[in-house]
């Protein structure tokens, strides 16, 4: 996972380019991450220049945070769904395009659901949705969860042959599976 160094401070961060965006936005997760939204005609140059500007105001937060551990599936609100929802379909929509880059599925929607037991499903109907809180998950169990609910397009099943294709691009994924359900 990439890092930004503010002195003595090592923080986690990732940039994420959304067609959705109309300026460029940072958001710290529980437990430290940094996620830098910014619309894809903005270079990484400019979003990185606007990240040194906020420094101060990174460290500060990020300082809080990093010891907090992130929200569990269970009891939410209408608040925090509703001021996450956005974030989480950006997210959800650039990861599901850069991996269908190469499955190649036909996605007929995306839905961020406020579900309580579960972080993601797939409809026969080539729905996929997302529990809003796959935000606060570490970038290697979002690519997981990800990969895991659009392979259900190719296999509708748990058989060997969909674990195949799960493998294909996330090897590690008995690990992943594994560290996912811990959480």
């Amino acid at each position: 996972m990439p890092q930004l160094y503010f002195d003595n401070l090592s923080i986690s961060y990732e940039l994420i380019r959304s067609s959705r965006a109309k300026r460029l936005r940072l958001e710290i997760r529980p437990g430290g991450f940094l996620t830098i939204i910014t619309p894809q005609t903005l270079s990484e140059v400019h979003a990185f220049h606007f990240v040194r500007k906020k420094s101060l105001w990174i460290k500060k937060y990020v300082q809080k945070l990093k010891d907090k551990n992130p929200p569990l599936l269970g009891k939410s609100n209408r608040k925090d769904f509703l001021f996450h929802k956005s974030a989480a379909l950006s997210l959800a929509l650039s990861r599901l395009a850069h991996f269908n880059d190469f499955y190649n599925y036909t996605i007929s929607k995306v839905v961020i659901r406020m579900g309580h037991t579960r972080w993601g499903s797939c409809s026969r109907k080539g729905n996929l949705n997302f529990n809003y809180r796959i935000l606060f998950l570490p970038p290697a169990l979002r690519d997981y969860l990800i990969v895991h609910e659009l392979c259900h397009l190719g296999e509708f099943n748990h058989s060997q042959k969909f674990w195949a294709l799960v493998a294909r691009t996330l090897p590690d994924y008995k690990n992943l599976r594994q560290a996912l359900k811990a959480y």
